[in-house]
């Protein structure tokens, strides 16, 4: 069986926090997230991350999702390795793929490809490397008719070898078997007295076991952070990554100005999407719609033909030819169906809004069933709290809720009911019934005018 360790101990002490870097995001996950993914889509499911720094949080992460081993000092990559020793033993015969967690751009396709290579050239391992224009700072691979000779470190590095534009990733496929073995017999015997997961090859080559190397197409698995300047390279590179590839199917954007797009968002072609739009986890978008400016989808399906205009909604459903906006916010469970037009400054929280519903402006719903050619009035409000429990209201295909109407629920209003405005229902009222609460309309004569001249002498 094929496993991977993926190395997440690093503290990032330059990016100023409290956390493990590897939890640092890109694009609204993790980096630890990209890295882990990217096994799981190339079929390695067997994963144990190493943790150092606040190691609890990385653990409160994975959610028992992988197993997970403490490196408690920071004495290299090998050291790090080391740290899996149990888990490497479970199944000593297939091979492991060893990643850094801060490094989130490793994908599927590199890791099937180089273990094809791995394991065709029988290799005890075999490094992942990138070709890089700029070189400088990482180690370079030497190579050999056979496979790989070492890697050298650019300060160890001669002139022709500095030349090399061959790089180290940090991405490892090792035999099991071997990387036990090699593991067993690093040692610490340098400047910084750490363990070398590098050493390794030199350790393959001098047993006279394959040593090789896989040139990966992708040169940005290469990329990693160290420092918030780092971090936002990184985002700024898979945001725009994201982003022509939705191009390439067929989506416009105007601008890109704070447009971001997490990855596994669908969008279908002929969509349009403006400035400020951010499109996070799972949400998925049809045709011919027109999303933003300066609006947020947080794992929403939205039809086709949407007009999706400076608003908010967060793991609900917006059927074809809705008119959204602006300044709308939908809360989780809601559900806007076909048609139906939501405006200014309306709010909806775990609601159905049935077909050709119209809530032109300034409406709370929430916790509601509406059903379809209803008009709701500016003002009005579906009262679903006690203080205590939430209930929900009802209202029927073609009714009219007056401006300024109070609905305390539990509350049922039948077929075609209209209220008029300033009305508050605090019972259930028939089809085509008008529910109507007004006291009796008092006038003062002269109050004002009697009024003003008290106040100005």
């Amino acid at each position: 069986m094929n496993k991977a360790v993926i190395l997440a101990g690093g503290q990032g002490k330059r990016m100023k926090a409290e956390m493990p870097k590897p939890l640092f995001k890109v694009l609204g996950e993790p980096m630890l997230e990209w890295v882990i993914s990217a096994c799981e889509e190339a079929q390695i499911e067997d994963i144990c991350v190493v943790k150092g720094y606040k190691g609890e949080m990385i653990d409160e992460y994975l959610g028992g999702r992988c197993k997970s081993v403490l490196q408690a000092e920071r004495l290299g990559t090998g050291h790090a390795v080391m740290q899996a020793m149990d888990f490497l033993k479970e199944d000593t015969e297939g091979n492991t793929l060893v990643l850094c967690g801060d490094a989130p751009f490793i994908d599927p396709e590199t890791i099937k490809e180089s273990l094809i290579v791995h394991k065709h050239g029988g290799n005890a391992v075999t490094v992942i490397t990138a070709e890089l224009d700029e070189p400088k700072g990482y180690g370079r691979i030497i190579r050999t008719k056979t496979g790989i000779s070492g890697i050298v470190e650019q300060k160890d590095a001669t002139e022709e070898q500095r030349a090399i534009r061959e790089v180290n990733s940090g991405a490892y496929w090792f035999r099991t078997a071997d990387l036990i073995d090699m593991l067993g017999r690093l040692t610490n015997d340098n400047a910084q007295n750490e363990y070398y997961l590098t050493d390794t090859v030199g350790i393959a080559v001098a047993d006279g076991k394959g040593a090789g190397a896989y040139k990966s197409a992708n040169a940005n698995i290469i990329k990693g952070a160290n420092d918030r300047k780092d971090l936002l390279e990184l985002n700024n590179y898979a945001r725009m990554a994201v982003i022509e590839k939705h191009l390439i199917n067929g989506v416009e954007f105007v601008c890109t100005d704070g447009v971001i797009i997490e990855r596994g968002v669908e969008i279908g072609a002929n969509t349009q999407i403006l400035p400020g739009t951010i499109l996070r986890r799972g949400t998925k978008i049809g045709t011919g719609c027109i999303i933003g400016p300066y609006s947020v989808a947080e794992n929403c399906i939205i039809g086709n033909n949407v007009v999706f205009n400076t608003a908010q909604a967060y793991d609900s459903v917006i059927e074809d030819n809705v008119n959204v906006g602006p300044y709308v916010h939908i809360r989780p469970d809601s559900t806007v169906k076909a048609g139906a037009k939501v405006g200014d400054f309306v709010e909806l929280k775990n609601s159905t809004i049935g077909e050709k519903t119209a809530i032109a402006h300034l409406a709370y719903i929430g916790d509601s069933d509406i059903g379809k050619k209803v008009n709701i009035g500016a003002g009005a409000v579906t009262v679903n709290f006690d203080g205590v429990a939430k209930s929900r209201c009802v209202i029927g295909d073609y009714s009219f809720v007056g401006s300024n109407s109070s609905l305390i629920a539990p509350l049922k209003l039948g077929k075609g009911v209209y209220t008029a405005a300033g009305t508050t229902v605090t019972r259930d009222v028939p089809d085509y019934a008008l529910a109507i609460d007004r006291g009796e309309l008092k006038v003062n004569e002269g109050y004002t005018l009697r009024k003003l001249k008290k106040n100005t002498k």
